[in-house]
């Protein structure tokens, strides 16, 4: 069908096409939370976010309003959103997908927070160059995209959706350069390349101001399992308890799973 051709509904205008903005709610101890919910995939995020990552919101649980919070691997900022408006936490948000990005700052409009979050569409890593990222889909709330290879969360070879530009950087880096403070609790999900992330973050890991970090690690990988002896030589005890609602049983993500490290 020609362009030409499509049906068009003359009552739906461009004004009505611009004005859609599905947002879904959650209350908490009174407060409301708002999520722009764009499509059912986002929707789900929304869906499952105190069931998927039930250790991920009790983590956030324990932190404190002078807290500052990094978050590496934002998505579309269901966590992020959910730090700063339940802990009262400032809140760093590193996503350098574009789509996710932009929903990342919705959400952050939606709930008047701009004065608690500042995201960078930037990815972090053990170096600062341009590069790739290699998208395993191109829709917003999507997930398991790599930069630097175009390979999967096992760090075998996809075949990507889309190749978007990017630029990636070290924490270290940003903070050595004050442009973020060091964090006291730092969350790293990357979907694959966590190591690099802790590499490129080993000065910070030596920071005592760091408490925590929550890191998700693909045990069936034998450079993530290194990672936890990595971490812990920097004083950090792995939080056992945790780890047995963490680890994903069965399907394609058996194996993988939050592991939170403490001081």
């Amino acid at each position: 069908m020609a362009e030409d051709d499509m049906p068009v509904d003359e009552n739906f205008t461009l004004e009505d096409y611009e004005n859609l903005n599905p947002v879904a709610t959650i209350e908490w101890h009174g407060k409301k939370i708002h999520y722009c919910v764009p499509t059912r995939h986002v929707f789900w995020r929304f869906d499952t976010l105190k069931t998927k990552e039930r250790d991920t919101i009790d983590w956030i649980a324990g932190f404190a309003e002078d807290d500052i919070f990094a978050d590496i691997g934002a998505n579309v900022g269901m966590y992020t959103i959910w730090a700063a408006a339940t802990a009262g936490v400032r809140v760093f948000a590193f996503e350098p997908e574009s789509q996710n990005f932009a929903l990342l700052n919705r959400n952050i409009i939606a709930n008047d927070l701009g004065d608690r979050i500042t995201a960078y569409c930037v990815a972090l890593n053990d170096k600062s160059e341009f590069g790739n990222l290699f998208l395993s889909s191109f829709v917003e709330g999507g997930s398991c995209h790599n930069f630097g290879e175009s390979v999967n969360f096992h760090l075998k070879p996809m075949k990507a959706a889309y190749r978007q530009g990017c630029f990636s950087v070290p924490l270290d880096q940003l903070i050595a350069n004050g442009v973020v403070p060091c964090p006291t609790y730092i969350k790293i999900d990357v979907d694959g390349n966590e190591h690099k992330v802790i590499t490129g973050a080993a000065e910070t890991l030596k920071n005592e101001k760091l408490k925590s970090v929550l890191v998700e690690l693909n045990t069936n990988l034998k450079i993530h399992r290194e990672l936890v002896g990595h971490l812990t030589s920097f004083g950090f005890v792995l939080n056992q308890e945790y780890l047995k609602v963490g680890i994903v049983q069965k399907g394609p993500f058996k194996g993988v799973g939050n592991h939170i490290f403490q001081r």
